[in-house]
């Protein structure tokens, strides 16, 4: 059985997000005996599969799943027996390989960045007390890690999850051009452009075109 200590040295020496996932990912599913792992930062959800995405998006809607909606409001580790009755859950998600289900904020700033999930199937046991309180040291390594990252190539998190479409809606805003040439120009909706403009600027913690250029412009450097 792995030991905790050794997935705290795991994180602490992942240099980015690709490594933290291929180095922990396997790791949590034996230390927590789970069918499934999951490591999600929000920012990297909008997916080029749109059926994914969407899926992507209920699961983790605060509105559909209310796992999902305490991890918001508490930003504290959470199983599906904490926040409904077994046979609701049956109803939000009738999968038998996400019978039960464990989750754990990674928090930023104060706000919830992330989510690592886990899932067991029918005949599994419950996640319990105990999980929830190794999985609550586990994400304050992992929020730990995102800080320091930040910290230490305070880019690289947000440019990292830019699609190769925002990159190119990116280069032809710095171009000077505007959504409608934008969406001329790619073949795509000037309602599309607007949508990705917004999630870019999310990512990239700025509020206006001008500021992304310059931030961009600076991670070229």
């Amino acid at each position: 059985m792995i030991a905790l200590q050794a997935l705290f040295h795991a994180i602490a020496q992942a240099e980015d997000e690709e490594a933290l996932r291929s180095h922990i990912r396997a790791e949590m599913s034996e230390y927590f005996s789970a069918t499934r792992c999951g490591l999600f930062f929000f920012a990297q959800i909008p997916l080029a599969n749109s059926k994914l995405q969407k899926a992507v998006e209920i699961a983790l809607s605060p509105q559909h799943n209310p796992v999902a909606r305490y991890l918001l409001e508490h930003h504290a580790p959470v199983h599906e027996g904490l926040v409904v009755e077994p046979k609701t859950w049956r109803l939000i998600c009738p999968r038998a390989d996400h019978w039960h289900v464990m989750a754990g904020p990674i928090v930023s700033n104060g706000h919830l960045v992330g989510v690592v999930g886990f899932t067991r199937q029918q005949g599994m046991p419950t996640f319990d007390s105990q999980n929830l309180i190794d999985l609550s040291a586990l994400c304050l390594h992992i929020s730990t890690w995102v800080a320091r990252v930040k910290s230490q190539h305070p880019l690289l998190l947000q440019t990292e999850r830019l699609t190769p479409r925002e990159m190119q809606i990116a280069q032809l805003v710095a171009q000077g051009q505007t959504n409608a040439e934008i969406s001329a120009e790619l073949w795509i909706t000037e309602n599309s452009v607007k949508q990705a403009l917004k999630r870019m600027f999310r990512k990239l913690e700025v509020s206006s075109r001008t500021q992304m250029v310059a931030k961009l412009s600076t991670i070229s450097k």
